[in-house]
């Protein structure tokens, strides 16, 4: 412990895996271990093949791209304790390291949230102004909503660690997770808390929770622009370039809402329950938007082809 008068703030915490079966933490790295390979190799891979394949420049490919980039930093974010827990019980996190940890996983997460809304953006627009399309989002546009995406996530969050560094700590450091997370490190504290719940409130829902609401919305339009084309075939094609953004968007969106939850009202649910779902929001999808993507684009899957043909020939 650091003292200093009333003011308590512990050196470091200690992380938890998985509660109750930590003796087969070296078998339940595999799937883990996976899952992390998965993200790194299926990310690199869409940006390799969106920058090597000329007919990808466009908009839908470029917000791909930022979320690919996204999902590599998260990945990359939470590997290092995740692994070192399950491999050498590694449990130990410095305070500081902790809380940078803490803000470049809420940033990447507020980033995928703003980078799902922006492709829900330019589906629409490619359905309901396809002409319009190249002249609406252009190469500069693109580039000014990725720059106001990582700006609004950087600028919102920038209190967050502050706010944490004033408050007392006592009793157990013990972390929920494998990784820091706001609402985990701000219950240890012993001090009054009701400035950080009210501003992680405030901050998710004007950020993930308005995403959110637009993100649907953007939806309702494209439903309504898909239902007056004149033919069935025009229908699905229309809808069918929409199926890989609305399969990311539920991985995305379902485990984050059940996380903060939790973290917020579920005082009574098993660790176990609060584990997994953790886990799920943040190494399923940066593991399964590569996956999604390759196996539902048909352009990204035949570009991936042609560069495995050049290779083994």
């Amino acid at each position: 412990w650091e003292f200093n008068g009333s003011f308590h703030q512990p050196s470091a915490f200690l992380m938890l895996g998985i509660p109750g079966l930590e003796a087969l933490h070296p078998w339940i790295s595999i799937p883990f271990c996976a899952l992390y390979l998965t993200a790194l190799l299926g990310n690199c891979m869409i940006l390799f093949i969106i920058k090597k394949t000329q007919s990808l420049h466009e908009p839908m490919y470029y917000f791909l791209c930022m979320l690919a980039v996204t999902d590599l930093g998260l990945a990359l974010c939470t590997l290092p304790t995740t692994l070192g827990l399950f491999w050498f019980n590694l449990r130990r996190i410095g305070f500081d390291a902790c809380l940078t940890q803490m803000y470049f996983i809420h940033i990447l997460s507020f980033i995928e949230s703003s980078v799902l809304l922006a492709m829900a953006f330019d589906r629409f627009i490619a359905i309901s102004r396809p002409l319009r399309h190249p002249s609406i989002l252009t190469k500069a546009t693109v580039t000014k909503i990725g720059l106001a995406i990582v700006l609004r996530g950087m600028v919102s969050l920038l209190p967050i660690p502050f706010l944490l560094k004033r408050l007392t700590y006592c009793g157990k450091m013990e972390l929920s997770h494998s990784f820091c997370f706001h609402p985990d490190i701000m219950n240890l504290a012993c001090a009054d808390i009701k400035v950080n719940v009210f501003y992680g409130m405030i901050i998710l829902l004007s950020t993930v929770g308005m995403d959110f609401i637009f993100i649907v919305l953007s939806y309702i339009l494209i439903i309504k622009t898909v239902v007056s084309l004149a033919t069935k075939e025009e229908c699905l094609k229309a809808l069918n370039t929409c199926v890989s953004h609305i399969c990311a968007v539920l991985v995305f969106f379902i485990p984050m809402i059940g996380l903060s939850m939790i973290h917020r009202f579920g005082k009574n649910v098993p660790p176990l329950v609060n584990t997994l779902v953790a886990y799920t929001y943040l190494i399923i999808p940066p593991a399964l938007n590569p996956v999604i993507y390759s196996i539902k684009s048909s352009h990204i899957r035949e570009a991936l082809l042609r560069a495995l043909r050049r290779k083994s020939g």
